[in-house]
Formats: C-alpha cells, structure tokens, sequence
C-alpha cells in the first residue's frame, strides 16, 4: 500500500482569530476536517501541520492593522488543538508553501510517503503553492473540497480548478478515505496535457 500523508496549512489561532467572518468560515471547516484527520490517522496516515511563522523582517507577511501575528513569539503560533494528536508532526515554514525553506520533503522521504492530502487554507495561497511544490518534487497530490478554506468561493474554486488541471486530484473527502483505504490515492492525479 502506497504511504499517505496529510498535510494542514495555517490553522494556527493567531491567522484564524483575524475577525469574525475568517473565525466563522473555519469554524465551519473544522470539526469536519477533524473527523477526517482522526479517520485517516486510525487508516495509518501521516499527519503534518505546516506551522506558518512569520518573520518580523519579511516585508511580504500578512499584517492586521500593523500587527504581525504567527511570529516566533507569538502563543497565537499555534495549531487548532483540535486537528492536532499525539504522533502528528510540526514541520514550521516561513513562506506560503510547506516545501519552500522546510525538512518537509526530507521528513516525507523518510517516512517512505508517496502520496499526499493537502488541507487547510488558503485554498489560492498555502493549499496551491504546497500542492504545486509537492508534485513538482514527484509526490501523488489530492485535494479534498471540503479540507479547504478560502474567504471566498470563488477564490477556492479557482485554485481548486488550477490543481485539478495540472498537478493534483480533487475530489471529496468520503472519495480520499475510500481510496486510502484501497490503496488507490494516486489514482486521482490528472493526466498530462499533450
């Protein structure tokens, strides 16, 4: 059976406290998302969560009226307590994608992972450049639609589109754990444009 692993991007308190409407949108997502996580962990999946800390030096990090949140410092770095379980790994990264500047790659090597889930948001930022980065490194890449939080839909389908077309499947969650269960992940990946 192919190793699977499931990365989350971003679910850290300090990002989903900006303000009500982002709390509300994935305060939605999560209880959801953590059920599927604990189904794929009992299914011998991997799980991952891309820590975003931001660097008071990045001119590029996202700040909220000019305070700078997910910072080194920060309690607010933190991952959701609910997505996270004993034996799921911290990979911490600086940039939007989990593999730019990270062990990631190396820790999924290790751990002998071939195929990869990709949740979390945003949808068009962390859940796109991960997904992108881990097919160009030769991982099999799923996205399910529900595992992934945009501010708006039209931003998530867009990137959702993008993946399916070029360096990923989509589909839904109940689809992604009936295919780890077979073995068949990879078999959502598209085909290659000619």
């Amino acid at each position: 059976m192919p190793k699977v692993a499931v990365l989350t991007n971003d679910l850290q308190y300090d990002l989903v406290n900006k303000d009500e409407e982002r709390k509300a949108v994935v305060g939605a997502v999560i209880p959801k998302l953590a059920e599927f996580l604990d189904t794929l962990r009992s299914l011998d999946v991997l799980v991952v969560h891309l820590q975003l800390i931001n660097r008071p030096d990045d001119p590029r990090a996202e700040r909220y009226n000019g305070w700078l949140p997910a910072t080194e410092d920060s309690p607010g770095n933190a991952v959701l307590a609910e997505i996270v379980a004993d034996g799921d790994l911290m990979v911490r990264k600086h940039q939007a994608s989990g593999f730019f500047g990270t062990d990631l790659d190396e820790q999924l090597r290790k751990a002998g992972v071939s195929d990869l889930i990709v949740v979390g948001m945003h949808t068009q930022i962390c859940v796109q450049t991960t997904a992108a980065d881990g097919f160009f490194r030769g991982y099999n890449v799923v996205v399910p639609r529900e595992g992934v939080i945009s501010m708006r839909q039209e931003d998530a389908q867009r990137a959702l589109d993008w993946i399916a077309s070029f360096c990923g499947g989509v589909t839904d969650m109940e689809d992604v754990v009936d295919r780890v269960r077979a073995g068949r992940l990879h078999e959502l990946m598209p085909t290659p444009a000619s």
